[in-house]
């Protein structure tokens, strides 16, 4: 079908009122996960021929994922779905309040290339839960895993229910063009820029994850081998290729060289003394993005690492010392395995380099004095104290950004909130108060002064 026929077949079965069913969602669920589980083989080769993960990371870092928000959708539902009473103002007496969360209606999911099964299937299973129809729009450079994604869709769902539109620029600019009533959408600042304008265009609700340059601060009384160890992890998964990855490390200068010394360490115990011939390590997505990388790597500031395979598209995680602000690596999201650090005397030092970005998508606090000064001084979507990117892998938090990078957040109940509007309701018996009737009286008045205060 057409883009614009796929969208009309999909109104047609959410009008049907099919997906309102409790029992109807929770059974979409359920063999979602059954092909999930059958496909696992399928998903993880696509991600290896894609990226280069290994089975263990493409399963911890996006399959894995996937099936845990099935779980908790499956679990939670049928209280999500349900009326939830609220309490009435004395203004409303006698009568009941309640809210009620209502699917929108076709929903357009927009996902990236850099977790191809996860950012495209989490948002799925959040639509579907909320009880919407969904159109999902694979990464043209995650060619393996947008095929792998829409054969397991295809063999779950009609597609008037559910459907993948795989393509580049052409397919964005036609899905965008149609009228949705709710897009999620994660990505670039770039085109989520146009999406928002294309959800302006029509009144449409729309959920933005981006991204932004997510700063590390490592204080003075940090612990600085878990920290080495924790910064490694996050940064260098998926080499790199991650919206929450710590972009920069700002060290407090009497920590510092120890920093880097145990980060060194803690990358060799990780990917080994050559991680490009290290068959786990991931490469980099594209060729475009490969040389976008290696023109931000300074000679003459790299600590460590610093090599690439232009065969393999792969890089060595790198780190360059005595970086600053005008350095190539400063001006943009890195998102690859290039991480610089930055000494800093005192906390205020620290918080006046970060705001020469605009507001990150997360921040990593090591240490303890200026954790509460971290929190609430600085803007930022979510984050970690005493870890990196972990903040994320649960159900029970929400993720999302704030400003410059992003809108709304997801995952476990606030994805279901995501794709759901909640309905205020108020219902009324015979009886009432005549207060609120004309004609008015300055006894009226007094009342309801009294009641309203």
């Amino acid at each position: 079908m057409e883009i614009s026929e796929l969208v009309t077949a999909q109104r047609k079965f959410f009008e049907r009122g099919e997906t309102l069913s409790v029992p109807f969602r929770r059974q979409a669920l359920a063999s979602l996960r059954t092909a999930l589980t059958r496909r696992k083989g399928e998903l993880l080769e696509a991600l290896r021929t894609d990226l280069g993960k290994s089975p263990c990371e493409g399963f911890m870092s996006e399959l894995g994922l996937v099936l845990s928000e099935i779980s908790y959708m499956q679990k939670q539902l049928p209280r999500l779905a349900k009326p939830k009473r609220m309490g009435a103002s004395i203004s409303q007496f006698p009568a009941k309040c309640f809210t009620l969360a209502v699917p929108y209606g076709v929903t357009l999911i927009m996902s990236p290339w850099n977790y191809p099964i996860q950012l495209n299937l989490c948002p799925l299973v959040d639509s579907i839960a909320a009880g919407n129809c969904a159109v999902v729009k694979t990464s043209e450079y995650a060619p393996a895993s947008a095929d792998a994604v829409e054969r397991l869709i295809r063999s779950v769902f009609p597609p008037e229910y559910a459907c993948v539109v795989k393509g580049g620029r052409e397919e964005n600019t036609l899905l965008l063009k149609q009228k949705y009533d709710m897009i999620f959408f994660t990505g670039g600042k770039t085109l989520g820029k146009l999406v928002a304008a294309a959800a302006a265009e029509t009144l449409t609700p729309a959920i933005l994850e981006l991204g932004g340059k997510s700063p590390c601060i490592v204080d003075a009384d940090a612990d600085v081998r878990i920290a080495a160890r924790r910064v490694a992890f996050g940064k260098f998964l998926n080499a790199g290729q991650t919206c929450v990855a710590p972009d920069y490390v700002l060290a407090a200068s009497s920590v510092k060289n120890l920093f880097l010394s145990a980060l060194e360490g803690e990358i060799t115990r990780m990917y080994g003394e050559n991680p490009l011939e290290n068959p786990s390590y991931p490469h980099i997505a594209t060729k475009r993005h490969f040389d976008r990388i290696r023109s931000l790597i300074l000679p003459e500031k790299t600590v460590f690492g610093g090599k690439w395979d232009e065969r393999t598209r792969k890089i060595q995680p790198t780190v360059l010392d005595g970086a600053s602000l005008s350095d190539p690596a400063m001006q943009e999201e890195i998102f690859g395995p290039v991480l610089p650090v930055i000494a800093f005397d005192g906390f205020d030092e620290a918080k006046e380099i970060i705001s020469h970005h605009p507001t990150p998508l997360a921040l990593y606090y090591f240490g303890k004095a200026n954790e509460c000064r971290a929190l609430r001084e600085i803007q930022f979507g979510g984050g970690c104290i005493n870890d990196t990117v972990m903040h994320l892998a649960t159900h029970r938090m929400g993720f999302g950004g704030v400003g410059e990078s992003g809108i709304g957040s997801y995952h476990g109940e606030r994805g279901f909130y995501a794709f759901s509007h909640v309905k205020s309701i108020l219902k009324k018996g015979k009886a009432e108060i005549s207060l609120r009737y004309p004609p008015y009286t300055d006894t009226k008045l007094k009342t309801i002064e009294r009641l309203m205060r």
